[in-house]
């Protein structure tokens, strides 16, 4: 089992830096960015439609792709140009060098390309003697700050218009009057001046390519400012370098994804330039010094296709949906903890991002990705945003599974030998068994949970948990109760004599070992609606290992979680779960765990507990039955995954029913994510996501508040000082 004390504190120290330099810009640039695209998306009724029929397109190209390779190296041939296919970086940097060379190059244009970051192009040509200038603004101000990219499609947007001019002014000694101020219309005219000079100067023009068409040659290009297409045309010497899994079969198949990425990436129906290339282009070639055009016959164009581990990919069958990705950036501008802490601290040698992970270890390697897996926490607020459906809170756990089976064991593998599955190595990382086994250890601490509690919450316990597990100092782990919500309805029993409905509700770890009350909650709330309730004794759902990346544990449990909920199935009762992180699990995450006609059975059969009440109310039960508060305000925040699987509109109009006035917080996620904002080196990014929620939130004097998940709670209880009940609570008769 492995230990990272020291590695935890550097963590925690570099993510406080990031915080407190680069949080303010990335945080108002992602977040007003995401709600442009949420507000594109609400009035665009074929999103649906069009992001079905992109992910067709992407999965039969990556299905057919050396096919496709074939087709586009004849097509670009046909058109006068040559493909070269790129096995590894070095071999798409001594091509690229090969042709400056044949050239007689000695300038390089380059417009913004992830694909050129990842092979390390200008570092390359750089160290070789080749001057090369970036003509895509936001990669110009990265240039010349001499830092990487912060995030997919905003390189610079970790810095602030004042930060820019300052480099602007310091680099090209801008004192007095002639320094620069921090509007963003100056500094963008200043830099487009600069940028058009060069590009008029530069031998050699290189793109990227969001697609390329395998059938005709062509080159898509989406930009906001113009300079890629410039970047292409004005110089005689074209390369274009892209990722294999760029290509797409025929023209038509653009389609859906010119519809999609402005609207996803940008908030935009489309951005300011969509330009198709077919090269070598005709367009006559200027010269500038001669005041004169040559002939187009003088152009000269290169593809490099870049595979750089993208075949392997291909043949990963957790991976390959990676290869889906265009590179629009929304799910960084989803992710709350990305919106903290941005590309610097949530990326890896390349890549930044929720889908960072699978591309970090695709080309890269697994190792590439582990300082940036952990800050996906499976929220799943990027899922809807993907304009391609890819499963991006997967990618990241397949990720986080690879990466535990890396680490050896060491001389503490002893003292848990037995409380780990079989399944799981024993080098498995101590702080993710600790979280990834928490029902193991409720259990075992419910026999005496007053001890328990004490001997957690004592300065020696403490600091075992800090030392040992990496467990923040600054954050308490929650109490056990003194009975569990099983033990209680043990003792209690059903009390109602002839139901209308029967139904078993859930007893999530949470609600059983720690928060029993907002389970007896809904248990009166139920019978008050006529249910009879069951409460089984049945596992925790997987969320805990599945959360740690211990996906064979989650396997594990999720098979007798089915096994013992199936018998009920069968009776007709329908499954209640009352945590929406274990909602998720059944309506989405066992699909991923189970045979598929036991995942869809259990997902037909789950609702959220007020997702089943309002069912109730709406086939005539009466409100009158539960407890009503006429006038009453609550302040509430819906969990993260409620929100993906849109059952947060239940919970708001149930209490609007029971009279309550609600108002809905607009943030994505609270930044506790479980175990996530208890870890030590993660504490300070879920304090950054907090005080965001508290500031959308606001003041809640004379205002209940009330959240649905439990690290919902547990986050507001610590950000307002006072107990945050689940909405069910408010509902409860007693």
């Amino acid at each position: 089992m492995s230990s990272k004390r020291g590695d935890r504190e550097g963590t925690a120290s570099e993510f406080r830096r990031l915080i407190e330099t680069e949080g303010d810009a990335v945080g108002q640039n992602t977040r007003t960015v995401n709600q442009l695209s949420d507000y594109a998306l609400e009035r665009f009724d074929s999103y649906e439609e069009l992001r079905g029929a992109a992910r067709e397109i992407k999965e039969q190209a990556i299905e057919e792709l050396p096919a496709l390779i074939g087709e586009v190296d004849e097509a670009v041939e046909a058109n006068g140009g040559e493909v070269h296919v790129a096995q590894t970086a070095a071999d798409a940097n001594r091509i690229v060098e090969e042709i400056m060379a044949e050239q007689d190059a000695q300038t390089l244009a380059k417009s913004k390309s992830m694909t050129t970051e990842e092979i390390e192009v200008n570092e390359h040509l750089e160290s070789a003697g080749y001057d090369v200038i970036e003509t895509d603004l936001g990669e110009y101000v990265i240039q010349l700050a001499d830092e990487k990219p912060s995030h997919l499609i905003g390189p610079a947007m970790h810095k602030s218009p004042g930060e820019i001019a300052e480099l602007f002014n310091r680099e090209f000694g801008l004192t007095g009057e002639d320094a620069l101020s921090e509007n963003p219309q100056e500094l963008t005219e200043f830099a487009r001046q600069k940028v058009g000079e060069r590009i008029r100067e530069a031998d050699v023009g290189m793109t990227g390519a969001n697609f390329v068409v395998a059938e005709t040659g062509t080159l898509m290009l989406v930009t906001n400012e113009g300079n890629a297409r410039k970047t292409a045309v004005t110089p005689d010497t074209h390369i274009a370098v892209a990722g294999v899994e760029k290509l797409v079969p025929s023209l038509v198949d653009l389609q859906p994804f010119t519809e999609l990425i402005a609207r996803t990436g940008t908030g935009q129906d489309i951005t300011s330039y969509v330009s198709l290339l077919t090269p070598r282009v005709d367009t006559p070639v200027p010269d500038f010094e001669a005041d004169e055009f040559r002939d187009s016959d003088d152009r000269d164009f290169h593809l490099i296709l870049l595979d750089n581990g993208r075949m392997g990919m291909r043949e990963d069958e957790q991976l390959r949906e990676t290869l889906y990705c265009i590179r629009c950036g929304a799910c960084s501008n989803a992710c709350s903890n990305f919106q903290a802490v941005g590309g610097h601290g949530f990326g890896g040698e390349t890549y930044t991002g929720g889908i960072g992970t699978g591309w970090e270890a695709g080309v890269h390697g697994i190792e590439s990705a582990s300082e940036m897996n952990d800050l996906c926490t499976g929220c799943s607020r990027c899922e809807p945003k993907c304009p391609v459906d890819i499963d991006i809170p997967w990618i990241n756990t397949v990720v986080r599974n690879r990466l535990n089976r890396e680490v050896d064991a060491d001389d503490f593998e002893y003292l848990v030998e037995g409380l780990h599955p079989d399944e799981e190595t024993g080098g498995l990382d101590r702080q993710k068994w600790l979280f990834g086994n928490v029902e193991t250890l409720a259990k075992i601490g419910s026999k005496t949970p007053r001890l328990a509690n004490a001997v957690k919450n004592s300065g020696p316990g403490k600091r075992l948990l800090a030392s040992v597990f990496g467990v923040d100092t600054d954050r308490t782990l929650p109490d056990l109760a003194d009975e569990t919500l099983r033990e209680w309805y043990m003792n209690r029993g059903p009390q109602v004599v002839d139901p209308d409905r029967d139904v078993v509700l859930y007893p999530d770890l949470y609600t059983d070992y720690f928060d029993p009350e907002r389970g007896k909650a809904a248990v009166r709330v139920l019978e008050a609606l006529d249910v009879r309730v069951h409460i089984p004794a049945v596992a925790e759902s997987g969320r805990a290992p599945l959360s740690q990346g211990m996906i064979e544990t989650a396997r594990s449990q999720a098979e007798f979680v089915y096994g013992t909920l199936v018998t009920h199935i069968d009776r007709g009762r329908d499954v209640v779960v009352i945590e929406p992180s274990d909602a998720a699990m059944f309506r989405d995450d066992y699909e991923k765990l189970l045979p598929e006609q036991s995942a869809d059975r259990l997902a037909g059969h789950s609702y959220e507990i007020c997702e089943f009440v309002y069912g109730l109310l709406e086939n005539g039960r009466e409100v009158d039955a539960l407890s009503t508060a006429e006038g009453v305000s609550v302040a509430y925040h819906s969990h993260c995954q409620q929100r993906t699987l849109e059952l947060a509109a239940y919970t708001e109009e149930l209490l609007d029913r029971a009279g309550y006035d609600v108002r809905t917080s607009d943030v994505e996620c609270c930044g506790m994510a479980g175990s996530f904002g208890y870890k030590e080196e993660y504490a300070d990014v879920a304090r950054a996501v907090g005080e965001h929620l508290r500031d959308d939130l606001g003041e809640v004097s004379g205002e209940r508040i009330a959240a649905s998940g439990t690290s919902c709670q547990t986050q507001l209880d610590l950000l307002y000082d006072r107990p945050v009940p689940h909405p069910v609570e408010l509902l409860d008769p007693r």
